[in-house]
């Protein structure tokens, strides 16, 4: 699963690929509540910690529904 995080500090967006997302959203919501670090490690091995005070929306997109892309035949 594809997550976007936006950083209200910041004109950056974090994404990261993660593998289980109800276990994203407990950490995120658990940080959320507290005002504190969530820490996570994405699908490639990077270990993040995302201060929870920084986030200004979090995006999830299921990577396996990919994107369509179409093209019309040449006339």
């Amino acid at each position: 699963m594809k997550v976007r995080i936006g950083i209200s500090t910041t004109d950056k967006l974090l994404e990261i690929e993660i593998a289980d997302a109800k276990s994203f959203q407990k950490v995120m919501e658990r940080a959320l509540a507290e005002g504190g670090v969530g820490w996570f490690t994405d699908s490639k091995g990077r270990t993040v910690g995302i201060p929870a005070r920084s986030v200004a929306f979090i995006e999830m997109e299921d990577s396996g529904e990919g994107h369509a892309v179409g093209f019309a035949p040449a006339v």
